[in-house]
């Protein structure tokens, strides 16, 4: 048979109540404690009170991502792409350069390998470009086109014309042009030997 803290403590309280008679005192101060639990009315009240209460809905805001400027007025970025014989990059910042925008390759479009640097390719990359700086409230792109450079070639591969072209063509103001590949005043041994390479 369970006993709890209560019947316990009353069975030594009546003992050494005839042991001692101030104990007798403390042992009137002792009480049963009680539970408080609501009845099936309060609980039903207190839920109707609950459901009654509204829930504040947020307030929906207009957020514009980009710079707050006047109608009429163009936005730069800067649009650098990076056309070699194996890929197309087109990475577009802000005019320091610090931050990235979007950077989008032509890989990332075709799924065969030897398709990456295609024209083709290269164009699907500068649409999902062009649309994203729209969003972000670009209109106008300088255009810093490169090639591989340092000792290898210094032609860029055949990407760089299709995507060029389909900047503009998706409604991007285009600034200035320039060709940023790297020119070396001295560099390391080009590969392939003293004769160039065997064809």
């Amino acid at each position: 048979m369970m006993f709890s803290f209560y019947h316990v403590s009353r069975s030594i309280a009546s003992r050494t109540s005839k042991r001692c008679p101030q104990f007798s005192l403390c042992t009137e101060q002792l009480q049963k404690p009680k539970l408080h639990s609501l009845s099936e009315s309060e609980t039903l009240r207190h839920s109707v009170t609950m459901s009654r209460r509204k829930v504040r809905e947020p307030k929906e805001e207009n957020v514009t991502l980009g710079p707050a400027v006047r109608d009429g007025e163009h936005v730069f970025g800067v649009a650098r792409i990076f056309a070699s014989f194996n890929d197309t990059f087109i990475h577009v910042t802000d005019l320091s350069g610090r931050e990235t925008l979007v950077r989008i390759t032509g890989g990332m479009k075709v799924k065969a390998d030897r398709d990456e640097s295609s024209p083709y390719a290269a164009m699907l990359a500068a649409q999902d470009v062009a649309a994203r700086c729209k969003e972000l409230g670009i209109t106008a792109l300088h255009i810093k086109l490169r090639a591989t450079g340092g000792n290898k070639t210094k032609t860029p591969g055949p990407g760089a014309q299709s995507a060029l072209r389909a900047l503009a063509r998706s409604g991007m103001k285009i600034g200035r042009i320039e060709d940023v590949t790297p020119i070396p005043s001295d560099s390391t041994r080009r590969k392939s030997g003293r004769r160039g390479r065997r064809l």
